[in-house]
């Protein structure tokens, strides 16, 4: 059973920092297990008071979804299934988990392999700046955000779909 180390999720924090720094963007990261349990969270010294408990529901959301289905990719794909299907949902299970529930953009899980172990959260920025620190400091660190095993075309064609619906034109599977 693989294992995401604290020592990874603060060479994870500091990338994103670092992005978000060349970037002007104060941004709270929280990194959490498989099973939404904090690993590391560091708030940057001008972010909003509230982003730190935002990151990592934003983590919380995406290891819990994405642990359920292969359709959940990243909190943006989230935010997109639920806008279609059922936004009370996404509210109920909010005050149902004290909060624990966000989906938006800045959030992914992270895999070893085929193996989920654990999720990210960004939040201080626009969703979309969010999510670029996310995908730079992933891509500095060598996180996979994808299982290595090729989802089925149905699942492919389901999340480009949500990717189209929700404006996302610059990503695909």
């Amino acid at each position: 059973m693989a294992k995401l180390r604290a020592v990874e999720c603060r060479e994870f924090i500091k990338a994103a920092i670092d992005k978000a720094d060349e970037m002007g963007v104060p941004v709270s990261i929280a990194v959490v297990g498989p099973e939404g349990n904090l690993i590391a969270l560091e708030r940057m010294d001008d972010a909003g008071f509230v982003t730190p408990e935002t990151a990592w529901a934003k983590a919380y959301t995406v290891a819990a979804f994405r642990s359920m289905s292969p359709r959940f990719p990243d909190g943006l794909v989230i935010q997109q299934w639920f806008k279609e299907r059922n936004p009370q949902l996404l509210i109920s299970l909010a005050a149902m988990t004290n909060g624990k529930i966000a989906a938006s953009g800045g959030g992914a899980p992270v895999f070893i392999g085929d193996e989920l172990v654990g999720a990210y959260g960004i939040s201080g920025g626009t969703s979309q700046q969010d999510e670029e620190m996310a995908i730079y400091a992933r891509a500095k660190v060598g996180w996979a955000h994808q299982s290595q095993s090729e989802p089925k075309a149905s699942v492919k064609e389901h999340i480009n779909e949500l990717y189209a619906k929700a404006g996302i034109t610059d990503r695909k599977l």
